[in-house]
């Protein structure tokens, strides 16, 4: 028994089974479970974004879901730099969103995407 990313279990077909999750509904992974784990922590997510949603609340949650995370700089001096970054991570969180499901990744619920774009507005 092992665990690997669902990407890479869904790209090589690799058989996997429903894991039980905090409600007691044995849950599938796929992409509205990851979702759905996200979502639970949207309300509660603290201002640096560092939360877990491992075991997240909720009937639809995939138990074991993660975040992929980013490390941006609060300030980047150079402006040409600054501009390029935030430009990059305003597209991910909006128009990028649209890529993910052809490539096997989960969406970021509306409600997270929102918080991160404040975030971004304040990178100087």
């Amino acid at each position: 028994m092992g665990y690997v990313e669902l990407i890479y279990a869904i790209q090589n077909h690799i058989p996997y089974g429903k894991v039980q999750n905090s409600s007691g509904k044995y849950i599938k992974a796929d992409l509205a479970s990851v979702t759905a784990a996200a979502a639970s922590a949207a309300n509660n997510m603290p201002e640096d974004f560092r939360v877990s949603i491992t075991n997240a609340p909720g009937a639809t949650s995939y138990p074991i879901s993660s975040f992929t995370w980013l490390l941006i700089p609060s300030k980047i001096a150079d402006p040409a730099k600054r501009d390029a970054i935030k430009g990059f991570l305003k597209w991910m969180l909006t128009d990028g969103q649209n890529y993910n499901e052809g490539l096997a990744y989960a969406r970021l619920p509306k409600a997270v995407a929102a918080r991160e774009m404040k975030a971004i507005a304040l990178i100087q």
